[in-house]
């Protein structure tokens, strides 16, 4: 692997995210196609974008900015999350799921930023 976040476990953690909010918000009613489908894809997609971008940075400092930016992103998915199943878009055994792998993720992106800071 040719990149420093390829090898990053919160980087491959969040793919399976994306994949997994990609294919939830397939079933969403059409009418939420420009709506709550595409924000929380794109919350979803920033996640990883974010640690892949922070992770080219040359200070650790530059790094962190970005996964702070990851991590609101992600609690940006948990509030989708909620306005899904309030609408009845997801069961709740689904939003159980998924707020389980955002709460891991968040709770890795935090190490993360809290080894850089020593």
């Amino acid at each position: 692997m040719a990149f420093k976040f390829e090898n990053l476990k919160v980087w491959q953690l969040s793919l399976e995210l994306t994949d997994e909010i990609d294919s939830l918000a397939h079933s969403f009613p059409k009418h939420e196609v420009y709506s709550l489908s595409s924000q929380i894809r794109r919350a979803a997609n920033s996640v990883s974008l974010n640690i892949v971008e922070g992770s080219t940075g040359l200070t650790n400092a530059e790094f962190k900015r970005f996964l702070v930016i990851a991590n609101r992103s992600a609690l940006e998915v948990v509030g989708c999350l909620y306005l899904a199943r309030r609408r009845t878009y997801l069961t709740d055994e689904k939003f159980t799921n998924l707020y389980n792998q955002v709460e891991i993720l968040v709770k890795m992106i935090q190490a993360l930023i809290n080894s850089l800071n020593e």
